[in-house]
């Protein structure tokens, strides 16, 4: 059966939000969620299960260069757990200089006149897709 997965890049202000197939592993941005003092806008991710009827949710771990747990990793097996009340599977992968790939991608992307401006909301959501076809070409 295919799988349809929704991936996750955290950070302390927005969560990038991309979804992904496996019969293609292909991922295209969907977004971002809000993430602020009054936590993670959880009923923005479930409109967003409810749109894409995913079968599995992925969240980039953070860590350094060496493996070594990111500074927000304690946020982000917060925010694992939060996800747990949508029950279904949750992977986790690592996410190692996605943010960077992705505004790099998109920069580019501007120097050759595909797109326009470049907002932090992007650069999320780019990520997040970086995320989704790290998980998908490890499968």
């Amino acid at each position: 059966m295919p799988e349809t997965i929704l991936a996750f890049d955290y950070g302390l202000r927005r969560i990038g939000v991309a979804v992904g197939q496996d019969v293609t592993a292909s991922a295209s941005p969907v977004g971002v969620v809000a993430n602020g003092e009054g936590g993670v806008d959880h009923d923005r991710i479930r409109a967003i299960i409810r749109e894409w009827h995913p079968t599995r949710l992925v969240v980039g771990m953070p860590t350094h260069a060496d493996g070594s747990p990111g500074a927000i990793t304690a946020a982000v097996e917060a925010f694992i757990g939060e996800l747990a009340q949508h029950e279904l599977p949750i992977s986790t992968i690592d996410e190692r200089y996605s943010s960077l790939e992705a505004e790099q991608a998109l920069k580019n992307a501007r120097r050759q006149g595909s797109r326009g401006r470049i907002s932090k909301q992007d650069i999320d959501a780019a990520a997040a897709v970086f995320i989704a076809e790290r998980y998908l070409a490890g499968r």
